[in-house]
């Protein structure tokens, strides 16, 4: 159930037309679950700076029932900032990405939970 959701002060109209596409198949590998379960959210056009400047900058949230911690983040982390730098002008220094590990009970999927 990995959701990746990224809020970013870039307009809509500088976002590649296979931005989700390409970013599911790198959390994919990332974090190594089954492409028909991931859910990618891209917030554009958010009135937001990042110490004081307006230049492209966002807030990322990763969340996944398993496949993160400590060393999975690192890898995550630092993929998804280049991949983000290279498609959207966002340097990794104006990025925060959020981890969130899910237990199994508390996410809701076909009328029913992970833990079913």
């Amino acid at each position: 159930m990995p959701y990746i959701s990224l809020f970013t002060n870039v307009s809509r109209d500088k976002i590649p037309d296979d931005f989700l596409t390409t970013t599911t198949k790198l959390m994919v590998e990332l974090i190594g679950k089954p492409e028909e379960y991931f859910l990618i959210h891209v917030i554009p056009d958010q009135i937001m700076s990042f110490g004081s400047s307006t230049e492209p900058c966002g807030n990322a949230f990763v969340t996944s029932i398993g496949k993160l911690g400590l060393e999975e983040n690192k890898k995550i982390s630092k993929a998804f900032m280049e991949h983000v730098k290279k498609t959207l002008g966002i340097q990794p220094t104006r990025l925060y990405i959020i981890f969130k590990d899910e237990k199994e009970m508390d996410v809701g999927y076909n009328l029913k939970t992970f833990a079913d």
